[in-house]
């Protein structure tokens, strides 16, 4: 099955070269373009993408609130599609921004041709693109907030079972499915079903989602460093 790619950018040459890099590819396709963020998210609706494919600066609507538009607004039968995040700069704050909003993952504009095509496929087929880089700057950020005076209040992860929890911290850590299954001694069957199990019972979109509020509820070791190794 081909996968189909709007590609949101409001520089016409970087659409350019995209679309010739994405067509050339096997079961990938470029279905449209678009050139900010309002146009992106109308055609998104139009055409039914697979992957999105966003700019994050880009004038007018940003390509975070489109992303926020496109997997919280309004959608009428189908799928919603997954977003891809570009960006200039690794440490760009919109990064974060458009992952809270529901992208399943950022990729530099830099980066090799092969990266790209590997991006949108692991995103199309659901899982996320947490670069190594971002979980260590994640780890970075919320070490640098000091811990929740005790009592602490009932968070959001303490209705998990310890296998949900065990999942969730190796998810938080960037690792696939795959990994995750060698790892715990499960299938990668049942890793998908449980991840996607926290994900209905957390109320979030994505396993980038899921990997950002494990760290903002200070889940046991990923601040420390602790549990399975990755």
């Amino acid at each position: 099955m081909t996968i189909r790619v709007l590609l949101a950018d409001d520089q016409e040459m970087v659409r350019a070269a995209l679309r010739v890099v994405i067509d050339r590819r096997d079961g990938l396709a470029v279905a449209g373009e678009a050139a900010d963020g309002a146009e992106a998210v109308a055609e998104a609706a139009r055409l039914r993408p697979d992957v999105v494919v966003m700019d994050v600066r880009m004038p007018g609507m940003t390509g975070v609130e489109a992303t926020r538009r496109i997997m919280t607004g309004p959608w009428e039968g189908g799928a919603r599609p997954r977003v891809l995040v570009l960006t200039t700069f690794d440490l760009d704050e919109y990064v974060y921004a458009a992952l809270r909003a529901g992208a399943s993952g950022f990729l530099l504009k830099n980066s090799p041709i092969d990266q790209l095509e590997h991006a949108i496929r692991v995103v199309a087929a659901g899982e996320a693109m947490l670069a190594p880089s971002v979980t260590r700057r994640l780890v970075t950020a919320f070490a640098a907030v000091p811990p929740a005076p005790e009592p602490r209040a009932p968070g959001r992860l303490d209705d998990l079972t310890g296998r949900e929890r065990e999942v969730l911290l190796l998810v938080a850590r960037g690792l696939p499915n795959a990994r995750i299954a060698e790892l715990l001694g499960l299938s990668e069957a049942n890793v998908k079903s449980r991840v996607n199990r926290i994900l209905a019972r957390l109320g979030l979109e994505n396993r980038v989602q899921a990997a950002i509020l494990a760290y903002e509820e200070g889940l046991p070791g990923l601040r420390d460093g602790a549990g399975p190794p990755g």
